[in-house]
This record gives C-alpha cells, structure tokens and sequence, in this order.
C-alpha cells in the first residue's frame, strides 16, 4: 500500500533574519542575503519554500527532535528504565540490613513531585515499597543513591556558567528529583524596609539563604533574582517586593542531587516507620560506587514508559529529561573495554551519528555536543530537521513522536502562542530559544487537509522592538495553516 507523503517546507534565517507577511499566498520573503535551496521532492515533487535550508544553524531546543527519535528508534515508545535497589547486607529475620541500602541510579526522570502535584516524600513511595516488601523494618547502616552510572561532569558539554545558575540548567544526575532544582517562595515582609520572608517549598535541598531583599511600599516595582555561584550551598536572593503584594516564586539548583534524593528517601523512610542508623549520602562519577558485587538486590523501580515522559521533555522543553534520556542511551552503547573516562553523553552522540546513518538522513549536516540544545556549539540544517520530520512521520512510533510535540494555543511551550489564528490547533511543533536563537520545527495540517512539515531557524536575528523572533515564525506557522494547496 502505498503511503502518502506530504509536501515539506524548509527555511532558514540567518545573520539579519526574515521577515513574512501573514497572507495566504504566495509565500515571499525578504532577507539581506537570499538564498534560495530547493529540496528534491518528497512525494509530489514541490518544495513550497526554501532559504538557506543548507546553512548549519544552532537549533537551540530544536535538537530534542533528534533525542526523541533517536529514543525512539533504539528504545521504543514503551521503553522504561529500572532502578535497582541493593543493600550491602541481606535482610535478616529481625527485618534489619546489618550495612547500607543503595540506590543504583539510571537516570529515571520521573520522581518529579512538582510535576505530578505531589508532597515531596510521595515521590520515594515506590523505592518505600521495594523495602517494604522486602521486609525491611530498619537499617544498621546509611541510604546511599548512587550517581555513578552517568559518566560526566554534572553540566553538558559547552553549557555557559550563565546557564547553571537558572533551573533549566540543573545538574544532570543519574539519581535525580524534583527535577533537581527547588522552589523558593518569597514574600513581602511586615513593613517597609523589612527583609521579604523567604521560604523552601520543598525540603532536604541542604541549602541556605542569603536575604539581600527589601519590602518597598506599597504599589511599587517588583524585582527577585537569585544567584547560586558553581559549588556553594549559599543562595542569594535579591531585589524588591512591594507591602502587601503577592509572593513572588522562583528557584534554584540543587548541588549534588543524588544527596538530595538519598535525604528525601531517608525521610520518607521514617514516615512509615523504617529507621536508618546511618547518614543520608550521595555518590557520583568519577568517585567510586557505593554499589559492590555481593550486594543483595531488594526490587527495582521502573518507571513511566518512554512515550510519556518524552511528551514532558519536548512539550515543556524540559532540559534535564532531555539529558537524562540522551545519557542514558550513551550508556547502554558502553562496553567493557571502553576506557573509563568515555563521556555518556559522547557515546550518545556516536549513536545518533549512527542512527542518521542507518537511515540515510544528512549526518554531516549535524554537529552536537549535547542533547538538550542548551549548547551554543550545537548546529544543524534545516533539511536535516525535514528529513527528521519526515522520517519519523513514517516511523513505527510516529504517533508517540508527534503527540510528544506542543500544540499551538493549546499546551506547553506553545499553549499562549498562535491563539485566534489559523495555527491554533494545528500546528505540532518544537520550539527553540537561545538568545539570539529561534527556531520551530514540526508538523501542520493546512486548510487544504495536508498536512505540511516545516523548519524555521532564526540566528542572530535583530528583532524590531514590536515584533519578537518568535512572532515571525508564529506568522510563517499561521500562513501555513492558511494554505489552500493547488489553490495557492
């Protein structure tokens, strides 16, 4: 049976960027430099459009399109990742572990209590449960989350310092929670010229205050910002708050979170009357595991399926799902003779070099050096994101991999964009920004009933102070929602 295919449209700004009218037809374009690369067909033998599709360009959060394929393709959408559990000493008759209990991380992304409205203990029920049903009723020795199974620095490859103080460039861990930043409730205090009141809204982070804040009066501005510097503990918050006014909430990262995971399961512990003589602890590469060969393996926690926290990663753009799903694809590639200090994340960049391979997609259009796009240094083309699109419109996990996708006006990343256009509703898509980087790639059904795939990149753009990148390729999005096929 044949399968249709449809007609792809590719664009790519560069340096001054372009600018498009929001009209039906025809698609036009105005740029310092055009240039104009028309694509072999698809299946109708038409390019609708064309510029600069051959430029490599940084994609921003663009390139969690190829992580996302790239799990796919290996993992399948009902992939899940199994946490084992270890004690260092069997349970004896007593219900009492004469050592340690141990949890060996894999980079499970979905101990996410904020995400799932939970009380933060009601994340570590499922590692509760294992002890439980093992019967454990105490521990001689300490809890232990074990980080080691991700083989990297806590930051990706070519990150900014800029970018580790804010919650989107959390510390990536094999053993993870909360989505490894905590939140942080700051509001007014009594009177002027009072420190605003700080409060953690989730505990166990093993972090301090610093209160450089001030409660102006009434109706005046509102300014919060906080800095962690790399490796303190202090948390600086600074700024202003009117008397009176609404709590301001922001965040920050959490050092070493595998320690943080290891404090909150010994808590949650406690609460269902399981003791531990010993400390709360976490480990990760390159210090050495906690985990040993005669450990006894209690259970294992296994997680959601791939396909649903992958609508997390793409539909919220959520960073550290995208690295811990990337890393742990290079892991499961490591073999026994690969030297010990082979990088995960490289080894997942060797597999999807691999993966574009296979299938014949442009594998030299593609340069990464991590996968959640945060990374300047990452460049790609936009035919090599068509083809992506295309590929996975025909992959056996094409429904996972579209539903995984924000929809214009409706939810995540795109859920107050394109609202009251043509696009709303319509447009699937990924967003991507950096600053000075835009991008939207994804998938449209036009007025005509075709659905269109599409990859817009924006670099080094100089917006007009009316009008953002984003709202030129919203535009481009909603004039391709408008097209009527032959019509136009």
């Amino acid at each position: 049976m044949k399968t249709s295919r449809a007609p792809i449209l590719i664009l790519a700004g560069i340096v001054l960027g372009l600018s498009f009218p929001l009209r039906a037809a025809p698609v036009s374009a105005v740029a310092s430099t055009p240039v104009v690369a028309p694509l072999p067909p698809l299946d109708t033998g038409r390019t609708l459009y064309a510029h600069a599709a051959d430029r490599r360009l940084s994609p921003a959060s663009n390139a969690k399109l190829y992580v996302a394929a790239l799990a796919l393709d290996t993992l399948g959408g009902d992939y899940r990742v199994r946490t084992p559990v270890f004690a260092s000493a069997p349970v004896d008759a007593a219900g009492v572990i004469q050592g340690n209990v141990i949890v060996s991380g894999r980079g499970d992304p979905s101990c996410d209590p904020r995400r799932l409205q939970q009380d933060f203990l009601a994340a570590f029920d499922p590692y509760v449960a294992v002890l439980k049903n093992a019967g454990v009723r105490r521990i001689a020795g300490d809890v232990v989350a074990d980080a080691t199974y991700f083989r990297a620095t806590p930051f990706g490859a070519s990150w900014t310092v800029d970018d580790i103080n804010d919650y989107y460039g959390a510390e990536i861990s094999a053993v993870s929670v909360n989505d490894n930043y905590v939140d942080v409730r700051v509001s007014p205090g009594a009177m002027v010229g009072a420190p605003c009141s700080l409060e953690w809204l989730q505990p166990f982070a093993g972090l301090t205050f610093d209160n450089r804040t001030t409660t102006t009066v009434a109706g005046g501005a509102r300014s919060i910002s906080v800095l962690r510097v790399p490796g303190e503990t202090t948390v600086q918050i600074f700024g202003e708050l009117p008397l009176g006014d609404k709590p301001e909430l922001t965040e920050a990262t959490v050092p070493r979170p595998a320690a943080w995971f290891a404090a909150g399961l010994k808590a949650a512990l406690a609460r269902v009357g399981i003791s531990v003589g010993g400390a709360a602890r976490g480990v990760r590469w390159p210090e050495v595991s906690a985990q040993t060969a005669s450990d006894v393996r209690l259970g294992e926690v296994v997680s959601a399926p791939l396909r649903e926290y992958l609508g997390v990663m793409m539909k919220q753009s959520q960073n550290l799902q995208a690295d811990l799903i990337f890393a742990h694809l290079g892991e499961l590639r490591r073999t026994a003779t690969m030297p010990a200090t082979t990088r995960s994340e490289d080894l997942a960049l060797v597999g999807l070099r691999e993966f574009l391979t296979r299938h014949a997609l442009p594998v030299s259009d593609v340069i990464f050096d991590e996968g959640s796009g945060l990374s300047r240094n990452n460049l790609t083309t936009a035919t090599a994101t068509l083809a992506l699109l295309e590929f996975m419109a025909k992959h056996g996990e094409a429904k996972a991999f579209a539903e995984s996708l924000p929809i214009a006006g409706v939810d995540g990343t795109l859920r107050r964009r394109m609202k009251g256009t043509p696009a709303e509703g319509k447009v699937q898509a990924k967003t991507g920004t950096l600053r000075w980087t835009t991008a939207l790639s994804g998938y449209v059904t036009s007025l005509s009933g075709e659905r269109l795939a599409f990859s817009l990149m924006l670099n080094r753009f100089p917006a007009a102070p009316s009008r953002s990148a984003s709202r030129e390729l919203d535009e481009i999005a909603a004039l391709l929602a408008r097209y009527a096929g032959s019509r136009d």
